[in-house]
């Protein structure tokens, strides 16, 4: 009877010691096709400074061509909050100030946190230099 007892131990702790082996190969196969790109193309227009043309940004891991990729993804975590778009256009029924931001432009595209993403940017009144403004650096300080 001790010898059977003591051969269930070795067995079991055998197998429990190969489960996390096991365990942690098949993660990695199927978590990487699976996990989400964070990739962003940014074209800006009439910023009246360094920051216009178009630029890659890569989050998670960070890299890509903008000018400060680790920066503009931080901001991007910051501002991703559950059941919110950070993309998200003005409220069509927003009351915004009526003031001009100069004419700066961009666009946004490409996928974030697993979701498409087709934003357009403007400084035209007090609600879309907010929005701007709310997502330095990821676009680029604008200057009227």
């Amino acid at each position: 009877m001790l010898r059977r007892i003591a051969l269930t131990a070795a067995a079991s702790v055998a197998a429990l010691s190969a489960l996390p082996a096991t365990a942690h190969a098949t993660a990695d196969i199927t978590a990487s096709p699976s996990a989400p790109t964070d990739r962003l193309t940014i074209t800006v227009a009439d910023s009246g400074g360094a920051g216009d043309g178009t630029y890659e940004l890569n989050c998670h891991p960070t890299g890509g061509t903008h000018p400060d990729a680790a920066k503009a993804c931080e901001r991007l975590q910051e501002v991703t909050v559950w059941g919110t778009d950070p993309f998200a256009p003005v409220p069509k029924d927003a009351m915004c100030t009526m003031q001009y931001g100069g004419p700066a432009t961009a666009h946004v595209t490409g996928t974030w946190q697993g979701r498409p993403v087709d934003a357009t940017y403007d400084r035209s009144n007090g609600c879309e230099i907010s929005r701007w403004d709310g997502l330095v650096p990821v676009l680029p300080a604008a200057s009227a």
